[in-house]
């Protein structure tokens, strides 16, 4: 196993068993400045899946950016791919849209319209970023 594989499984279960849970509670009530909810539809269980991530908003073209910190690894990343339809709730709003993996933008360059903490934490902990822009219906 390389260190990028022992560190994407250590991070991973931080963010699974520690972090997410108080985040995502608090988003869902609308609680959690600079973060918002991503809900996609599990590839293989078919059911909703909740995740707290970076508000992204650019308000001006509808338009809602994530820096996934684990890429294509991300399940969420990979219900995307099965599934591009998503919903995100930012502050009380949930708001529909159709998601894309973009492989060849560039995260760093994306991560510095986003709040400084969350982008530093995702270059931090992330092993293969990648971009996921979501065209939000009007």
């Amino acid at each position: 196993m390389t260190a990028s594989e022992r560190k994407r499984r250590v991070v991973t279960a931080l963010q699974v068993r520690v972090f997410n849970p108080p985040i995502k509670a608090l988003a869902a009530r609308g609680l959690a400045p600079g973060v918002a909810l991503l809900e996609t539809t599990g590839r293989k269980s078919c059911e909703p899946r909740r995740t707290p991530v970076t508000n992204g908003l650019e308000r001006a073209t509808n338009t809602f950016w994530i820096v996934a910190e684990q890429g294509r690894k991300a399940a969420y990343v990979r219900n995307i791919e099965a599934d591009p339809r998503v919903r995100v709730r930012i502050g009380r709003r949930w708001r529909s849209g159709v998601a894309h993996v973009l492989e060849d933008d560039d995260t760093r360059a994306r991560q510095r319209g986003m709040p400084r903490i969350h982008a530093a934490s995702v270059r931090a902990m992330g092993t293969e970023l990648v971009t996921v822009r979501i065209d939000l219906d009007p």
